[in-house]
């Protein structure tokens, strides 16, 4: 499990998963996404700008990222 630390209240889904190296480009992101390859919370997410907050889990591609 990555763990990311965030300083502020939320950060966008795109971010988080570049941020988690999970992909290099926000284009990157946004295939993943409509590809309908991202769950947030055990749900899948369709919404790029997403806001994910600390204790937020996602999951992509075999890899599990938890927000603190």
């Amino acid at each position: 499990m990555i763990e990311i630390k965030i300083t502020s209240e939320f950060i966008k889904l795109d971010q988080l998963l570049k941020l988690a190296d999970v992909v290099s480009t926000g284009g990157e992101a946004k295939l993943l996404i409509k590809d309908e390859k991202v769950f947030v919370n055990g749900n899948l997410e369709t919404q790029r700008g997403k806001k994910i907050r600390s204790g937020d889990i996602v999951k992509v591609n075999g890899k599990t990222i938890k927000v603190v």
